[in-house]
């Protein structure tokens, strides 16, 4: 399984740039898993008041195709350094399968940032009336409200006098009395609607990114490893 003499130059560049781009591919699978993950525990307490699956559905695609990608990039290695035409040829179908569905996750991800803000708003309204029956919509809110400083959708009268424990400030740890004193000195004046419009949006605007820059990544590696497997006899 050489290659032939007048085309060894040739084959040689391309396997090393093969060895290349799939080593920066495993980089950017990694990269693209890690900040799914990171999503998912950082910042998957604002799921329950977004209105929609999309932005998680995207994450979690994201998550898987970033840990395929890195384990297909490793098969490709070994695949060129043993010059194997069974491996570089599965290796580039599953690449292929795999460009599609990041590049469609990294595409779910600018599709939801253009319309989180109205999903949202009608979600964040609806479930603020579930406050006091459900407890992962208590802990979405709470959590909110504590990590993001806001209280309620636009501001804290939403919350009609029932303002929660989260919409509270602290001072040196510790929470200010908000409940009997309702001022804007102690309870954050800031409606969750807009701050947590933009925490999404800069993260969803980061995965999308991430996804559709390795996608284009895997093109190359694609053309390689099709190349090399034209130059092995």
């Amino acid at each position: 399984m050489g290659y032939d003499g007048e085309m060894d130059g040739c084959g040689q560049c391309i396997k090393y740039s093969m060895f290349v781009s799939n080593f920066i591919i495993f980089v950017g699978g990694l990269t693209v898993f890690g900040l799914g993950i990171w999503t998912v525990i950082d910042k998957g307490f604002v799921h329950e008041l977004l209105g929609t699956n999309l932005f998680m559905g995207a994450v979690y695609i994201m998550i898987a195709t970033g840990a395929i990608v890195a384990l297909i990039a490793f098969f490709g290695y070994v695949g060129a350094i043993k010059e194997v035409k069974c491996m570089l040829l599965t290796y580039a179908l599953f690449l292929f399968i795999v460009f599609v569905v990041m590049l469609v996750g990294g595409i779910l991800g600018y599709v939801f940032r253009e319309k989180v803000r109205h999903t949202m708003e009608q979600e964040m309204y609806s479930s603020i009336k579930l406050y006091n029956e459900k407890k992962l919509i208590r802990r979405a809110w709470d959590d909110t409200q504590e990590y993001l400083q806001c209280c309620g959708v636009t501001s804290y009268t939403d919350w009609r006098g029932n303002i929660p424990d989260s919409c509270c400030k602290e001072l040196n740890g510790k929470k200010l009395q908000c409940k009997t004193f309702q001022t804007s000195l102690n309870i954050y004046t800031n409606g969750c609607l807009n701050v947590t419009e933009k925490y999404v949006k800069d993260h969803a605007s980061l995965i999308g990114t991430a996804a559709i820059i390795v996608s284009g990544l895997m093109v190359f590696g694609l053309i390689f490893s099709l190349v090399l497997f034209k130059l092995i006899v």
